[in-house]
């Protein structure tokens, strides 16, 4: 995987520049968006000044996949797209990692027909599911820092062979829906 292939197993400079790896790569992360639906709105609300992602160091949206490595699957995937898909995820750099952002990228959503991928990750290693229809910016934002986490304490799970295991992390809702301002009823006059 690049750079650690080059360095030597059992030395004190190794841990140390392992250590710097780490946090470059914590710390510039360049996501790919491929946003389809309304989850794609959210997701640019990331990148606005009120949620200012440029402070976590993923503000670089990148449209080539030869210059990401964090690729954001925001919104339903149609069979026809798919294919597309897997290849801008092959054209990645290594380490990549994947965030499923929304229901209809995760699990289908309400789309429960036979041209809708009923999850994203039947077709590719995701890393983190970001629940919501759609989430809000925050949870996109938890995602990104979950993934950070994982780099930062070089807890990168890898298989036998050398390849890098999907995380498969889910992050929670961390806020709680206010109050309606007043009853609702209906056919109340």
């Amino acid at each position: 995987m690049g750079l650690e292939a080059a360095l030597p197993v059992d030395s004190f400079l190794t841990t140390q520049l392992n250590k710097v790896i780490n946090w470059s790569r914590r710390s510039a992360l360049w996501p790919m968006p491929f946003a389809t639906a309304c989850c794609g709105i959210e997701l640019m609300a990331t990148a606005t000044s009120r949620y200012d992602l440029a402070r976590f160091g993923a503000e670089v949206f990148r449209f080539s996949p030869r210059q990401a490595d964090l690729l954001i699957v925001a919104g339903r995937i149609s069979i026809k797209m798919l294919p597309v898909l897997q290849r801008i995820y092959l054209q990645m750099t290594e380490p990549k990692w994947v965030i499923s952002m929304g229901a209809c990228a995760s699990t289908g959503g309400v789309f429960d027909t036979y041209a809708v991928v009923q999850g994203v990750d039947q077709y590719l290693p995701v890393d983190v599911y970001v629940p919501g229809c759609p989430p809000r910016p925050e949870m996109l934002i938890e995602g990104i820092m979950a993934i950070q986490k994982i780099i930062d304490g070089e807890n990168i799970p890898y298989d036998g062979d050398g390849k890098r295991l999907p995380l498969e992390l889910a992050i929670q809702p961390t806020y709680e829906p206010a109050a309606q301002p007043m009853d609702v009823s209906v056919g109340a006059t």
